[in-house]
């Protein structure tokens, strides 16, 4: 039975309906305070201040932890700070247990997670707010989801009054909070639904990462490492050793500077995917006023990098076609077919970017540059053009399926976004 004083008052009971949900369920959500949902004898409890886990409190081994935030709401709760049982017992109150729902309360805030089962001893430090539930009236599984919706992420994390700085609200607050709420039937179908989309979703992207880790474990082993002639891998038929020479013998700076046309649109240079369109928050309106602003041109298969952010991805071939781009940009042609599509290969490789980096110059602003004439006198190994394309044909079919991989999971992540604004008031 539900305490009286839990519910709010008939006036405020206003009764909606969520634009998306499963066959049998008509009854009407009802309105209540978000403190309906927890457990009334504990509820919403912040982790102790600071001052109350001083250097003494920590001991190097013992039965008793701490858990950090960063652990903590990303579920890993493997690194532990250990504490001493006086101190565990005067924190009692702060003690995790399995089903337990932990989210931040700074840095990352408004991530949330669910105790594991396994979890012994263990309290929860300042950064960390814990929510215990009441399973009479609240599934545990629709919980996560309604905390990660986005209206609830926005609520949670909206601006403190006078602060400078966005913040969890106050959490005297958030118990106060109207919220409209299915009844418990209701809402383990939904929290069914989404564990299962959610599992969905891992699973891919599990995938994706076995894909990257592989192609990273091909670009080790296909390519000749510790100045050695020869690759560790490679395909039949391929035996003479790499021969070594300067990017000048195969690619050609191309710097021709041009007004934004039909035939060659504005784009931009995206880390991880290269030449793309420009997205749908970018403001054409200022070329209208400089339509004899000129940017740098690029073709198919183009070489390109970014001197300020190689470690992060800027580095590339053009894969889209006909462009101009801001002219920050170092672009290179092929002196023979496709050779720079197996420089952009080569390039994904790190001690590639780090033969770039040691020519690279600190100029005005804080920017870098690494010059033309020095990156391409770099040197390299390449195997014979026959063995290029082979190399190129092979990871070419490897970006093609981890593009597809990316792209469900994409598709499932924005499934998902789509139905927590469907299916809950």
């Amino acid at each position: 039975m539900i305490s009286q004083n839990r519910r709010l008052t008939m006036k405020d009971n206003q009764a909606k309906y969520p634009q998306l949900r499963f066959k049998g369920f008509t009854d009407p959500w009802e309105q209540r305070k978000f403190e309906y949902l927890l457990d009334e004898n504990d509820g919403i409890r912040r982790g102790p201040f600071g001052s109350a886990l001083k250097k003494e409190c920590f001991v190097s081994q013992s039965d008793y932890v701490v858990y950090e935030q960063q652990n903590a709401i990303y579920n890993k709760y493997e690194t532990r700070y250990n504490i001493t049982k006086d101190k565990f017992e005067e924190l009692k109150k702060f003690e995790l247990k399995p089903e337990d729902f932990i989210m931040s309360g700074a840095g990352t805030i408004g991530r949330i997670s669910r105790v594991p089962h396994g979890i012994d001893k263990g309290v929860f430090n300042q950064a960390l707010i814990r929510f215990r539930i009441d399973n009479r009236i609240t599934d545990s599984e629709y919980f996560l989801q309604f905390i990660r919706a986005d209206f609830m992420q926005k609520k949670l994390t909206s601006t403190n009054p006078g602060s400078a700085i966005t913040n969890l609200v106050p959490m005297s607050e958030v118990k106060k909070w109207g919220i409209l709420v299915p009844q418990i039937n209701e809402q383990s179908k939904i929290g069914i639904f989404f564990k299962q989309l959610d599992k969905t979703i891992t699973l891919h992207q599990r995938k994706l990462a076995k894909l990257k880790e592989l192609k990273q474990g091909y670009l080790q082993k296909m390519f000749p490492k510790n100045g050695s002639k020869f690759p560790q891998l490679r395909f039949s038929g391929f035996a003479d050793a790499w021969e070594q020479c300067k990017l000048r013998g195969i690619l050609a700076e191309r710097n021709d500077q041009i007004t934004e046309t039909n035939e060659y649109p504005l784009m931009s240079f995206v880390q991880g995917k290269g030449v793309t369109p420009k997205g749908k928050r970018y403001n054409r309106s200022f070329l209208v006023k400089d339509v004899d602003k000129k940017y740098k041109k690029t073709e198919l298969g183009d070489f390109i990098y970014s001197s300020n952010n190689l470690e992060t991805g800027s580095i590339g071939f053009n894969r889209t076609g006909k462009a101009v781009i801001s002219p920050v940009y170092s672009i290179f042609k092929s002196k023979r077919e496709q050779e720079s599509q197996f420089i952009g290969i080569m390039s994904a490789r790190k001690d590639f970017i780090f033969k770039m980096i040691r020519f690279r110059q600190g100029v005005v602003y804080g920017q870098w540059r690494i010059h033309e004439s020095d990156f391409l006198n770099i040197d390299i190994r390449i195997p014979s053009y026959e063995e290029q394309q082979s190399i190129i044909c092979f990871f070419e079919k490897l970006n093609k399926a981890i593009t597809l991989h990316q792209r469900k999971l994409e598709k499932l992540q924005e499934l998902k976004k789509g139905y927590l604004q469907k299916m809950f008031c």
